[in-house]
C-alpha cells in the first residue's frame, strides 16, 4: 500500500542516496524544513514523501498556480519506477489537490517522457493542443484535469 506524508529530517540519507547526491546532510535537512513550510514563492506548495512498506520510494508535490489550480509533481526514485507508485502516489495527491478546494491540475511534461505521458492518460488528464518549450528548452506537453 502506497501513502503520502511529509518529509522528516530522518530521511536526509535516502534523499542524499536516491535524489540529491552532490547536497550535504546540512543542505538536504534545510530543505526538508523549507519544504514543511508549504510555502514556496509565497504560494502554497507541499512536499510529500511517496511511502511503500514504511520506506520513501519518491516524492510527489503539490503547488499552487492559483486558489482554483494547482500542479502536481511526481519523481519516484530511478531504482523504485515501473513499480506502480507514481500511479498511487498521484491519485493521493489528487485527493488532497481536492480536500485543499483545488478544482483544475494543470501539468508540464516533457515530450520526450512516456512514461509521463501514459501516467497522465491513464489518470484521466486531457492533452491540450499546444506544445512549447520551457525555460530550460524542454517541449513540453500540458495536461488538464478538472476535479
Amino acid at each position: 500500500m502506497t501513502e503520502l506524508r511529509h518529509f522528516s529530517m530522518k530521511d536526509h540519507e535516502i534523499l542524499r542516496s536516491c535524489r540529491y547526491p552532490d547536497l550535504s546532510a546540512d543542505e538536504i535537512s534545510e530543505m526538508i524544513s523549507e519544504w514543511n513550510t508549504c510555502l514556496y514563492g509565497g504560494r502554497y506548495f507541499e512536499m510529500f514523501a511517496v511511502i511503500s512498506d514504511g520506506r520513501p520510494v519518491g516524492s510527489v508535490s503539490v503547488y499552487e498556480h492559483s486558489p482554483s489550480s494547482c500542479e502536481l509533481g511526481p519523481d519516484i526514485f530511478p531504482a523504485e519506477r515501473g513499480k506502480g507508485y507514481a500511479s498511487s502516489a498521484m491519485k493521493l495527491a489528487l485527493e488532497h489537490a481536492a480536500k485543499k478546494g483545488y478544482r483544475l491540475i494543470l501539468q508540464q511534461v516533457r515530450a520526450d517522457n512516456e512514461a509521463s505521458i501514459r501516467l497522465h492518460e491513464k489518470l484521466g488528464f486531457e492533452k491540450l493542443d499546444s506544445v512549447y518549450r520551457n525555460r530550460k528548452g524542454n517541449e513540453v506537453l500540458l495536461y488538464i484535469k478538472v476535479l
